[in-house]
């Protein structure tokens, strides 16, 4: 057996060189993160657009195991030895890396001290301040389809406790009555009827939510997930289309009913607690609600003359409809990008993308890149610092940096976002609550 200093001399270069490779390694990553970090500042990508990690220095380790866990490349990186967000832009809410992080050194929060996010104040079990009132999915800034089927799943958990803590009741009263047929209200509905719930699910459109209103053939990315009562869904990357064709599947198969064209017009708690839910159908009784709804709410407008014209819409289905058209899209997030590169694969359609800032530091790479792609192949004109100020029957006008422009326009697409759904929310005692950097 080898003493301590043969051992030495026999496996010490050994190590030296196992750690020289390894901190080559690290300083050659740290480089390039550092790299990515300037080009994401110069670029204005440096806001994320909802849920992201603040990693707490002191704890960080370095060990990486939150960049190897983010689904998104050059996300985060390694900088001296320390994780950081290098490109927050592109930054999606997965919430991977806190749950890689064996220091427990990241926390998941909302908005930024520059760009603050209203939502609903909810606790931990998603209730509101209103007792019996309960909100999951993208109302509540998770806008993810996986975060939105785990909050659907575990806010029932919670609604079958709180209903568990009262008396029976009439048949006429449900546990639950849950709005929105995305993705939080779908899962919502099975973890419902799994836990044996009397409840009702009202959609005032149809299945999907959000995702129903995503530009034909767009690709949606996802993560497994184990869906109530049907079970494991191993999708990746999808098409919005297969998407809806497979949650019609699992409500059939489920045996799940849920009522479209129910738009929900008022929710109200009376004195005994329970809630009278008036929708356009019909009414309903119940000891608690889920609101599962989106946070378009009502699309936000621009405020200028002639945008009351049909011509101008608020979302893109189908692509082909507007062939050999001129076409305006107005936004920078990645509902903009996304319907300007689609426009712009179109056979003979002119599109111009105008955003009022100088980069798109709300959209996702991938956007951006096939943007850039339309742009350099011809088929696009991208207006940074610009801004609509007029909409005429077959023109538009448009001031950029460089002064005004009229161009020929048959279809004006906004995609600024929509307007949290306040009154609605405030009118059943809903608080609402500004996230700039905070959990």
């Amino acid at each position: 057996m080898p003493t301590l200093i043969e051992a030495s001399i026999i496996y010490g270069p050994i190590l030296l060189l196992i750690w020289f490779l390894y901190a080559r390694r690290a300083a050659r990553a740290g480089r390039l993160s550092a790299e990515v970090l300037t080009e994401s500042r110069e670029a204005g990508l440096m806001q994320p657009a909802s849920l992201h990690p603040v990693i707490d220095r002191s704890r960080c380790l370095g060990c990486g195991a939150c960049v190897d866990a983010c689904p998104e490349k050059n996300v985060l990186g390694l900088i001296v030895g320390k994780a950081e967000l290098i490109t927050p832009a592109n930054c999606i809410g997965h919430g991977a890396c806190k749950d890689a992080c064996p220091f427990d050194a990241i926390q998941l929060v909302i908005g930024t001290e520059e760009r603050g996010i209203d939502i609903p104040v909810v606790s931990e079990t998603f209730e509101t301040n209103v007792p019996g009132l309960f909100v999951a999915g993208e109302l509540g800034g998770m806008g993810l389809i996986r975060n939105g089927i785990e909050q659907g799943k575990q806010a029932v958990a919670a609604i079958a406790d709180y209903c568990s803590q009262g008396g029976p009741m009439d048949d006429e009263i449900l546990d639950v009555v849950i709005i929105g047929a995305g993705p939080a209200g779908l899962s919502a509905s099975l973890a419902s009827k799994e836990r044996g719930l009397h409840f009702e699910t009202l959609e005032q459109e149809s299945l999907g939510g959000t995702v129903a209103h995503y530009p034909r053939g767009k690709i949606v990315m996802t993560a497994p997930v184990d869906l109530p009562i049907y079970g494991k869904v191993q999708l990746r990357e999808t098409t919005k289309e297969a998407l809806l064709a497979l949650w019609q599947e699992v409500l059939e198969k489920t045996k799940v009913g849920i009522e479209y064209g129910a738009h929900v017009e008022r929710v109200e708690r009376d004195s005994d607690g329970l809630f009278r839910i008036q929708s356009t159908t019909r009414r309903l009784r119940s000891r608690t609600v889920l609101l599962c709804i989106g946070r378009r709410g009502t699309p936000r407008k621009l405020g200028v003359s002639g945008e009351e014209q049909p011509k101008v819409v608020y979302r893109l289905i189908d692509p082909e409809q507007y062939e050999r058209k001129h076409i305006v899209v107005v936004g920078g997030g990645d509902s903009a990008l996304e319907a300007a590169w689609s426009l712009a694969a179109v056979e003979g359609t002119e599109v111009t993308l105008s955003y009022r800032n100088d980069a798109f530091g709300r959209a996702k790479a991938k956007n951006r890149e096939s943007v850039q792609s339309a742009v350099d192949a011809g088929r696009l004109t991208v207006l940074l610092s610009s801004k609509v100020t007029g909409i005429g029957e077959s023109t538009i006008d448009i001031e950029t940096s460089s002064g005004s422009l009229r161009l020929d326009n048959d279809m004006v697409l906004v995609c600024a976002g929509g307007i949290l759904p306040t009154d609605f929310l405030r009118s059943m005692g809903i608080d609402i609550v500004t996230k700039r950097g905070e959990v």
